[in-house]
């Protein structure tokens, strides 16, 4: 059975640790952030390279963990760039440019489900094959051994395969809460809904996740 004593975040975590390409850059502090956008908008081609370099490891890392396809995530992030480049003199900076993007992150992989679905392609990858990527940077201690690397590995594609199960709203109210840790507000921004659903689709997406673990225990194939 799964322990009652781990935290849905612990769960979602190890689904996630392998999935981790670093950003080259701290993301911005709020003030130097507007300076940037102001500078983007005025048409300073470095300036936007340095908008990539600070958020390309969100995009990539959230797109990844949200459709399990590495080339697929790849592509997503290109559109992202894309559109935060068109979109951004129409940035008014209620929120911060971090959750505005989060939000296209999301629309972005919603719409490519669709896509998957309209062609019969709605199988994610398997974390396996997922971190056999290339750009995919490999998060495990130093000290780890072989045992406890072969393990967590295991663990981490039980939790993979379990999130993946879930609809897309609930896998994207989860790693946004338990993985990048935005509150509910800063959710609800990202997602374009009202906090009171926020609350209420993460009780729903924290308790199908706990049924997905249970079913791939009793089916672990």
């Amino acid at each position: 059975m799964v322990s009652k004593a781990m935290s849905t975040r612990t769960e979602v975590a190890m689904a996630s640790v392998d999935v981790a390409l670093p950003a080259s850059e701290s993301i911005a502090a709020p003030t130097a952030e507007r300076g940037l956008v102001e500078e983007c908008r005025r048409g300073d081609p470095n300036a936007f390279s340095r908008l990539v370099a600070l958020h390309e490891g969100l995009v990539y890392n959230l797109a990844a963990r949200m459709l399990g396809d590495p080339e697929e995530a790849k592509d997503v992030s290109q559109d992202v760039f894309l559109q935060v480049y068109r979109m951004l003199p129409r940035f008014e900076g209620r929120s911060s440019l971090k959750t505005w993007i989060y939000r296209i992150v999301v629309n972005q992989c919603r719409n490519r489900q669709r896509w998957w679905r309209r062609r019969r392609r709605d199988k994610a990858l398997p974390l396996e094959e997922l971190t056999a990527s290339e750009s995919v940077q490999l998060a495990a201690p130093p000290a780890e051994g072989p045992e406890q690397k072969v393990a967590r590995r295991e663990e981490s594609r039980r939790v993979q395969g379990a999130l993946l199960k879930l609809s897309l709203d609930h896998r994207a109210v989860l790693l946004l809460r338990e993985v990048e840790e935005l509150s509910g507000a800063e959710i609800a921004e990202a997602l374009g809904v009202a906090e009171g659903t926020v609350k209420s689709r993460l009780a729903r997406a924290r308790d199908a996740l706990r049924q997905a673990l249970v079913a791939r225990e009793g089916n672990p194939s």
